[in-house]
């Protein structure tokens, strides 16, 4: 696999990594700090890159493992209630309005796993994916997300 289809199914799948780095860094710097690590890792997992699943999928996967591994390392705890926007956003409209900026700074404040999980199920994962991506059962998946939403519906009504 060459680097021209690498960078074309990064430039198409770019907003899953803009998306997570988002939830997962503290200023704008870091963001770029990560996306450049996510890109980096995903690079060196390219040649080992089966096809078996979907690129997005893959690059979920290495984005995530990315992410929580940079958290462990700098033991990254506090969120900020400001929320920098990123040029490149999946959805213009999510920053937009008080309710989507209460949702995204509960979606931030998670635990790391729920967060993930989150992330997934709103950009259209199905259980069977997000199992497959966070190495967990698609009933686990299932309990899970239900607890998570209950937490996050009943944080917001708060």
């Amino acid at each position: 696999m060459n680097e021209s289809v690498f960078l074309q199914h990064i430039r198409e799948n770019q907003g899953i990594i803009y998306k997570l780095v988002s939830l997962y860094a503290r200023d704008a710097d870091e963001k770029k700090d990560l996306y450049q690590e996510i890109i980096l890792q995903a690079w060196k997992g390219w040649p080992s890159f089966r096809q078996e699943s979907r690129f997005s999928t893959w690059l979920y996967r290495i984005s995530l493992n990315t992410l929580l591994t940079a958290k462990r390392r700098k033991k990254l705890v506090d969120y900020r209630d400001n929320l920098e926007t990123l040029p490149h956003a999946v959805d213009p409209d999510a920053g937009s309005g008080e309710e989507a900026r209460r949702l995204h700074k509960a979606i931030r404040a998670l635990p790391e796993t729920e967060k993930a999980l989150v992330s997934l199920h709103l950009d259209g994962y199905g259980h069977a994916e997000i199992a497959d991506i966070v190495g967990i059962s698609e009933n686990h998946v299932a309990v899970k997300l239900h607890r998570i939403k209950t937490k996050l519906k009943d944080q917001l009504n708060s």
